[in-house]
């Protein structure tokens, strides 16, 4: 009874974990099954959405243990930790182990969080390259890496303090966009569209979209549906926040 509750915590945390990396509802419950059965598992129900997780696991002569957990952290897009768990899942599923070798590894990948100076490298990356792409020059570009350190030190610092993403996403945009308009007021060779596109793409939740999608597409539809909505309440809180700042400054003449 011991090891089951032990497997039912661990699978919890993984699944967990692989929501917050960016994983579809399909590859979570899927991964969390083929877990259930190669411990031992004579009977494996997992159900996924954006904001919970319920597994019921059975193993033989013993009754079904049934644990939930509330998701309350957004997703994220981390495909490095998302590929290490996978490639522990596989192994398990390979060559099982006990549960105090499997939560081990887990807490291994779990922790190992990137460095957040490469987390900001990559974020100036992104943005000057797409103000490039959509034909700004090279002062635009350097505008629009400075309101990626911008937008970066908001992920960091001013996340935690916001209630939800909405929020967030609202706040950064419209804080980011003053900057940006700003700047154009000062330096006026600037073009703020350039650079309002190149910070812009920071904060448009794609990867939250087209898992919307594809979540609809195989055929989980209440979780492609949340997400779906998500993305469109960031979008349009994005998209207000930068709206926001323009409409501000057009009094100084912008």
């Amino acid at each position: 009874m011991q090891v089951c509750k032990d497997y039912l915590h661990i699978f919890l945390d993984m699944g967990d974990a692989l929501l917050n990396s960016g994983a579809e509802i399909f590859r979570v419950e899927d991964t969390l099954n083929r877990m259930g059965y190669a411990c031992g598992a004579t009977q494996m129900n997992v159900f996924v959405i954006t904001s919970s997780i319920v597994i019921t696991i059975e193993f033989p002569g013993e009754a079904a243990q049934t644990q939930t957990r509330r998701i309350r952290e957004g997703g994220g897009n981390d495909f490095t930790k998302l590929e290490q768990l996978n490639d522990l899942s596989r192994r398990f599923c390979s060559h099982p182990v006990s549960p105090a070798e499997l939560q081990k590894e887990f807490d291994m990948i779990n922790t190992d969080k990137s460095h957040p100076l490469w987390r900001l490298l990559g974020t100036i990356l992104a943005t000057c390259s797409f103000t490039f792409f959509y034909g700004g020059g090279l002062s635009d570009a350097i505008a629009a890496g400075i309101g990626a350190v911008l937008i970066w030190t908001f992920q960091q610092y001013l996340r935690p303090l916001c209630m939800n993403e909405v929020t967030f996403q609202f706040t950064a945009s419209f804080l980011t966009g003053c900057v940006i308009c700003c700047f154009t007021l000062l330096c006026p060779v600037l073009h703020i569209d350039k650079i309002m596109i190149g910070d812009i793409m920071l904060l448009i939740p794609g990867l939250m979209s087209t898992n919307a999608i594809r979540d609809v597409l195989i055929g989980d539809t209440l979780s492609g549906i949340i997400r779906l909505i998500a993305s469109l309440l960031l979008a349009a809180a994005l998209a207000l926040g930068f709206m926001g700042s323009i409409i501000l400054f057009r009094r100084f003449g912008l």
